[in-house]
């Protein structure tokens, strides 16, 4: 079993942020496998989805805790559904990487990202495979780096965004089907 994790924060106000690109990357997957939503599940602190993805029974988890909290429930979730470290995928937004573009990795730093930070620090590790999705901005960045992530998507983001949402099942398909290197190779 694989859990897949999109990173955001949960409520109506920060829908559509840069910050929440990882809850829209897997709501495509959802949407595109048909997934069975099985709802929030407050003891977990995590909306919930499952289905098969490439023969593999496939857990989708949005946190409901806010973004830096998000091992918290992710903690939840692997232990509900005694899920190892080697079998979690986590997808969020990057500050550094040019918008929509993706860049998938087997472990590494958190990058700044206080998301990805809270998940090694309660798992106790960095072996965590994630898929990166670009945010950067087009031009110099006058204000906060928070005020940035937490910023709307522009109309110009939001379509380079869609393109690689619908890439995303695709990607998950090749990283279950055919291994990590082979969905670096084509993706990255």
């Amino acid at each position: 079993m694989k859990l897949i994790v999109g990173l955001g924060n949960p409520g109506k106000e920060y829908k559509n942020t840069r910050h929440n690109v990882g809850f829209k990357a897997v709501e495509e997957v959802g949407r595109h496998f048909g997934m069975k939503d099985i709802g929030l599940r407050d003891k977990l602190k995590a909306t919930l989805a499952q289905g098969t993805v490439a023969g593999e029974k496939v857990i989708l988890a949005k946190p409901q805790t806010f973004m830096n909290l998000s091992g918290e429930a992710v903690y939840a979730v692997m232990h509900y559904f005694k899920i190892q470290p080697r079998n979690l995928i986590v997808i969020y937004d990057d500050f550094v990487i040019a918008p929509g573009k993706v860049r998938i990795r087997p472990s590494g730093s958190a990058g700044g990202h206080n998301g990805m930070q809270s998940i090694m620090d309660i798992l106790k590790t960095d072996e965590i495979v994630r898929i990166r999705i670009g945010i950067a901005p087009f031009n110099a960045w006058q204000g906060t780096h928070t005020d940035y992530v937490l910023g709307r998507l522009t109309p110009q983001e939001n379509e380079m965004m869609e393109t690689t949402f619908k890439k995303m099942p695709e990607i998950i398909e090749t990283l279950l089907s055919e291994g990590l290197d082979e969905a670096m190779q084509r993706y990255n």
